[in-house]
């Protein structure tokens, strides 16, 4: 059979609900397979049966690992790869490269939204820029940041979904996440809305005065990541994200506000450029966890990515 040139590659994208497996030519995908997200147990041994049956295929050049955060990226650290302290119930402590050593080939772990944003920059929205970051807001909020081509690293990783942000005036909503109340993925999340309306927000219409909360509270994000990072590009993807666009078009229409004239080049039509949907969709995870293995194959096992 014939392939379009490039190494073989697995990219394994371990999201809270399901875990997507693709393997790829390049960065053309051949083959994926979707995992329900259940024990860890389950989940990463179907995942690494998969690994196995595509490595005796035709043996894989490298894996790479998108993974749900918390979780530790620093290969020094003596619980590198585990999952730190998640909601996600059985899931803290996990080691999601437990085995996967055994396929002998180099392999690179970030999280979910870091690959994300590497993707987008490298093959979706936002090619040509310095700074990207790719916010996912679904059943929680994760952000990636990307500079320069390469995802921020540091004590861990981005954890944007719990920024702790000023709230909306006459907004009594407490907020649902077990760990802050009122971050924004307290406010903003699937499930928060859920709580905060009272019912699926899919059934909320557009035009629902309720929304104005919450988009305003999803600016004051923008806004502060315009402030903190000064991005060229703010994708918002997740299924929140996608499905509520009005939302997130309001959001970005509030951002300059509150800004406040204080960077003179960010008015309405800025933020229609700047906060945009993924051009790859649901495919930016597993296509950045494709781009995590094919810096590992080029940079060798141990490299940073």
């Amino acid at each position: 059979m014939l392939h379009d040139a490039g190494s073989h590659l697995a990219g394994l994208e371990i999201g809270g609900t399901k875990l997507v497996a693709a393997r790829a030519y390049g960065r053309t995908i051949a083959e994926r397979v979707t995992i329900a997200t259940t024990t860890p147990e389950a989940t990463l041994h179907a995942a690494r049966e998969l690994l196995a049956r595509w490595h005796a295929g035709e043996a894989l050049a490298a894996i790479g690992i998108a993974a749900f955060g918390p979780v530790r990226i620093d290969r020094a650290a003596p619980d590198y790869g585990h999952v730190l302290a998640t909601p996600k119930p059985g899931w803290e402590g996990a080691d999601l490269l437990a085995g996967l050593s055994d396929f002998g080939v180099p392999l690179a772990l970030d999280t979910d939204v870091n690959a994300a944003a590497l993707a987008e920059m490298a093959l979706g929205a936002g090619q040509g820029c310095e700074t990207v970051i790719y916010i996912t807001i679904g059943t929680g909020i994760g952000g990636g940041v990307v500079v320069g081509g390469r995802p921020a690293h540091g004590l861990l990783h981005p954890e944007l979904g719990h920024v702790m942000l000023r709230r909306e005036a006459g907004d009594d909503f407490a907020g649902i996440c077990p760990f802050h109340g009122d971050c924004i993925e307290g406010l903003v999340s699937g499930p928060a809305l859920q709580s905060r309306f009272g019912t699926d927000p899919a059934a909320v219409a557009a035009g629902d005065p309720r929304w104005d909360a919450v988009a305003g509270d999803l600016a004051r994000l923008i806004a502060n990541l315009m402030l903190a990072l000064s991005p060229q590009r703010i994708v918002i993807g997740g299924g929140v994200g996608l499905g509520q666009r009005a939302m997130v078009r309001q959001a970005a229409r509030k951002a300059p506000a509150l800004l406040a004239g204080y960077l003179p080049d960010i008015d309405d039509d800025a933020m229609a450029r700047i906060v945009v949907p993924p051009v790859l969709g649901h495919d930016a995870g597993p296509l950045g966890a494709i781009l995590l293995a094919e810096r590992a194959a080029s940079c060798g096992n141990g490299a940073p990515v």
